[in-house]
């Protein structure tokens, strides 16, 4: 994230340490994650562990860090602060009490939610919103590029928040698509995208469309499986 001035609070590992009770396994959630903890002043929070020794590990953790920190939107997790001591790489979270939407959507024996029509139909809305400020709104114009349920969380009320910046790109105005290297998740991303690296805004636009059938269906896209008579669109 070239240009973008960094502005975040930074927590000592001893804090987060404390406030998740030296990492416990029974708080951890998601790959990395682990919550909730509680800091010294009351907040709530998730931490999420990055690798320090990689190099994905350390461009992510500033990706997140630059993004993240410039924005503020109902449909965007909020960062706390980060962590950056020795050989640890942490990212600290407002803490979200339903988890992802991928575990309400796809493991809904073991999340107890009920999605009724109306949630679903906010949880779309709320998505599209956080993703056309981060297209049109923001003063920083974001692709996110990894639009998918994981990456999205739920808060007591169910409302949705979009999180995981790590491979989020800055869109040029006067730019149709940049060419960059493909990244993201199968199954989620754009033709253009996946098979040139064309990436603009619209890559966004298509996964959000693959979200939405698998909001309205609560079936997962990656556990579909076609038969013989099955017609692939893009053919």
């Amino acid at each position: 994230m070239e240009g973008v001035e960094l502005k975040t609070v930074s927590f000592s590992f001893k804090q987060l340490k404390t406030a998740t009770r030296n990492f416990n396994a029974t708080s951890k959630i998601g790959e990395g994650g682990f919550g909730p903890g509680t800091l010294r002043d009351g907040t709530v929070v998730a931490v999420k562990q990055l690798s320090s020794y990689s190099r994905q590990g350390n461009r992510e953790f500033l990706n997140e860090i630059g993004v993240i920190s410039c924005l503020q939107h109902p449909n965007l997790v909020k960062l706390h602060g980060c962590c950056i001591e020795e050989d640890q790489l942490l990212l600290v979270y407002e803490y979200l009490e339903n988890n992802s939407l991928a575990n309400a959507l796809f493991e809904w024996n073991q999340s107890q939610l009920i999605l009724d029509w109306p949630t679903r139909f906010k949880i779309c809305v709320g998505i599209a919103e956080g993703l056309a400020f981060l297209h049109e709104e923001s003063r920083l114009k974001i692709v996110h590029r990894d639009i998918k349920a994981t990456n999205v969380l739920l808060d007591k009320d169910l409302n949705p928040k979009i999180s995981d910046f790590g491979l989020a790109r800055l869109h040029e105005d006067d730019r149709t698509h940049v060419s960059t290297r493909v990244a993201g998740t199968i199954g989620y991303m754009a033709p253009e995208y996946a098979l040139w690296g064309h990436l603009s805004n619209k890559a966004d636009v298509y996964s959000f469309g693959i979200l939405a059938l698998e909001i309205v269906s609560g079936k997962s896209n990656n556990k579909y499986i076609p038969n013989n008579d099955s017609v692939c669109l893009l053919d």
